[in-house]
């Protein structure tokens, strides 16, 4: 039988704070004024203050009301049967569906020990040419997409859970408006990704103390799955508003703010959710695609500045593509040469030629003289954002490894692409031979 307390000493906000024994941290309570119970969860603990923000908000709550400890952290169902489910943030069914109550497991539990991880070493399929061929995704792997705010990082994001190769897809949205939502969902049931996908979302007008338990909730269950021998993607957006969250809350708590107004612990509230992505010996696996929006595209803001040295590189979505100088995927060495034998050469060349067709462009945007050589790299870079970089562009890695030969070919000689003569040999379109029929402009004589 749990103690229950007839007096709240301060009310702040939505955080109420009673005097107190022996009660956990991350602890549910219930408090309960004129016959509604609301649900809280215990944020803070100073001695015997017990500290706890109220899921529905404080209003109607007096000090006479009755606030009684549960003991436990939240839960959420672990069963099959959340697939196709949809959850608020508290994980209380957002699609009218029943509650469930089987196989609940704790949220928010540690990490998994380093020492029983195994390395990295296959490659997530996505379909998007700019991941496949130039950034690959591994399993296990943990990688925000930064952006700013009006990037089609939503639209991504449901891309890749319809076409991403794993068994399960979780979605955390956290702060979403209520359209993004209503996208994540009716792109996902139209195009039958739903019925493998559970989603937790909070949306801008929910409680804000639910937007810091959607990561928990969809890492919790991601967890479960995995250790069952599923390989998982956790998808979540956006972690700006999930640090926010955290500052709102240290804001009413009247602790002593860090760099711009976050708490002091950000760096260490980010790793505990990232660090959840892990590949299981013998079992499955949790990778980790997270949104971070950059407020003013500064990159230094604390939510970007953090999170780039708790991940494994990052995709910088701009201009609605994914630019491939500021992405990164430190691990995609692990895989790339375990697809195909001219991955990797087909990846640092397109490039590095790409990367000289950027500095031709300037070039004649100041007016300089136009070379032979720069009027191929002028038409290589208009196909190479035509064919790889638009991200409607929809094709396997092999089709698209083929496309980059392709598109090399239209545009230079074998010599000039920095391609080893034997790959060159086994996939230069038409042979090599076709390439020496090309005159100095890279075009087939009629």
């Amino acid at each position: 039988m749990k103690k229950v307390y007839h007096r709240i000493i301060q009310i702040s906000g939505n955080v109420i704070t009673v005097e107190a024994e022996d009660v956990p941290y991350n602890s549910l309570a219930e408090v309960a004024t004129g016959g509604r119970v609301s649900l809280a969860q215990v944020i803070r603990l100073d001695r015997r203050r017990v500290s706890l923000q109220v899921f529905a908000g404080s209003r109607g709550i007096s000090t006479d009301s009755e606030v009684r400890f549960l003991g436990r952290p939240m839960q959420v169902s672990a069963s099959p049967d959340v697939l196709g489910r949809i959850f608020t943030g508290s994980g209380s069914p957002r699609d009218r569906g029943p509650r469930l109550r089987d196989d609940l497991i704790d949220i928010g539990g540690p990490s998994v020990n380093p020492a029983r991880r195994i390395i990295p070493r296959r490659m997530i399929r996505t379909g998007i040419p700019m991941i496949d061929v130039f950034n690959s995704l591994v399993e296990s792997q943990k990688l925000p997409i930064f952006s700013i705010p009006g990037e089609p990082y939503n639209a991504l994001l449901a891309r890749i859970a319809m076409q991403a190769e794993v068994d399960v897809i979780v979605i955390g949205g956290m702060g979403l408006k209520h359209d993004d939502y209503l996208f994540f969902r009716n792109t996902l049931d139209a195009h039958g990704a739903l019925a493998r996908s559970v989603m937790f979302i909070h949306t801008a007008a929910d409680p804000v103390v639910e937007c810091l338990l959607v990561p928990d909730m969809a890492l919790a269950v991601a967890e479960s799955f995995a250790i069952g021998g599923k390989r998982v993607l956790v998808l979540l957006t956006d972690m700006t508003n999930f640090a926010d969250a955290l500052k709102e809350i240290a804001v009413t708590m009247e602790q002593i703010p860090s760099n711009r107004g976050y708490p002091g612990d950000l760096y260490t509230q980010l790793a505990a959710r990232y660090e959840k992505a892990v590949d299981f010996e013998g079992a499955g696996s949790i990778t980790i695609l997270a949104v971070t929006t950059m407020p003013g595209d500064d990159v230094t803001h604390p939510v970007p500045d953090n999170t780039g040295y708790i991940t494994e590189g990052q995709y910088y979505l701009s201009g609605g593509r994914i630019d491939p100088f500021g992405s990164l995927s430190r691990l995609k060495q692990q895989v790339n040469g375990r697809t195909r034998n001219d991955h990797r050469a087909v990846m640092d060349n397109m490039i590095r030629l790409y990367a000289d067709y950027r500095e031709t462009r300037e070039k004649l945007a100041m007016g300089f003289r136009m070379s032979g050589w720069d009027r191929k790299l002028l038409q290589y870079g208009e196909r190479f954002e035509a064919r790889m970089m638009d991200l409607s562009v929809n094709i396997p890695l092999e089709e698209a490894l083929d496309l980059g030969w392709q598109t090399l070919a239209e545009c230079f000689q074998p010599a000039e692409t920095g391609i080893k003569s034997d790959l060159v040999a086994e996939y230069w379109p038409g042979g090599t031979e076709a390439a020496t029929a090309k005159d100095g402009n890279g075009t087939t004589p009629a």
